[in-house]
């Protein structure tokens, strides 16, 4: 049996993996594939890749590609969910706030530098003509530093996935001004160089797996049920998350890799383009 690392969210686009591996799918093909979640997203995760503390992570495009261009040993070997990925942008419930609009030039709470919720920030605020040279952010690791940082003013406003935030909103913790969605597909696998190196046929097992589960996913009885307990999601929620979310079993495609680093580029988040082999793993062809 041999060990793989995975890393992931905590977050319903997940779930596919965890009932493969609930249901031993990788293990009758000698893999034991060993899942953590990281609450904390991409830019931890991108930092684990870096550090080779874990072989394979379901992360976000843009914070990979970044860190890629930045000297991470990675690279991304397929496209995981093909549709954007829709940023909620919250408030504070008791802040002044009442319109996108009013958070020019003031503090994002991110969950660290090169996350989504950094890098998305800057998408916003193109998407708003603001200037990004302006931009202001305090580190709040996860979504309850970002509970705490709205709450207690230290931070303004806080961009997390729509879904994942809306109990949140419910309650009365946040309200949400309005959604950002990434112009591109959200989230990629990614493995280090290191273990596509010396594992490339295991990794093809686990790919034919995860994709064999993803395209049966949405056909499942009663998917829509099982999400909204295990994430603690309103069914209608979860019924909208998942008219909204498509997964791939395909590679990213070269046009949307372009797309990511002109972006990045224009956004001064990067200062160089990499070649499409850099980046992509191109095996399965």
């Amino acid at each position: 049996m041999k060990k793989v690392r995975i890393i992931g969210v905590p977050e319903h686009f997940n779930l596919p993996w965890h009932m493969a591996i609930a249901d031993g799918a990788f293990e009758t093909r000698g893999i034991d594939l060993e899942w953590t979640d990281i609450p904390e997203g991409t830019g931890k995760m991108c930092q684990m890749l870096n550090d080779g503390e874990t072989d394979l992570a379901i992360i976000l495009t843009e914070g990979l590609i970044k860190s890629i261009t930045e000297g991470n040993p990675s690279k991304i070997v397929q496209e995981f969910i093909a549709s954007p990925l829709q940023w909620g942008i919250h408030v504070g419930a008791k802040s002044d706030f009442k319109a996108i609009t009013d958070l020019k030039n003031t503090t994002a709470a991110i969950s660290r530098f090169g996350s989504g919720s950094h890098l998305m920030a800057y998408v916003n605020a193109q998407n708003e003509d603001w200037d990004t040279e302006n931009l202001d952010f305090s580190v709040i690791n996860d979504v309850n530093g970002a509970v705490a940082a709205l709450t207690q003013g230290t931070a303004d406003y806080f961009m997390w996935e729509h879904f994942t935030t809306k109990p949140l909103v419910d309650n009365g913790t946040f309200r949400r001004l309005g959604d950002c969605p990434t112009p591109w597909p959200c989230f990629v696998v990614a493995a280090t160089d290191k273990f596509l190196e010396e594992n490339k046929s295991l990794l093809k097992h686990i790919l034919e797996v995860i994709n064999l589960y993803t395209s049966e996913f949405k056909q499942i009885p009663s998917i829509d049920r099982t999400l909204a307990n295990r994430y603690e999601q309103q069914l209608a929620d979860i019924q909208e998350w998942l008219s909204l979310t498509r997964w791939s079993q395909r590679q990213l495609e070269l046009q949307t890799l372009e797309k990511v680093q002109d972006t990045l580029i224009d956004l001064k988040l990067i200062d160089k383009k990499l070649k499409q082999a850099e980046i992509l793993e191109n095996f399965n062809t």
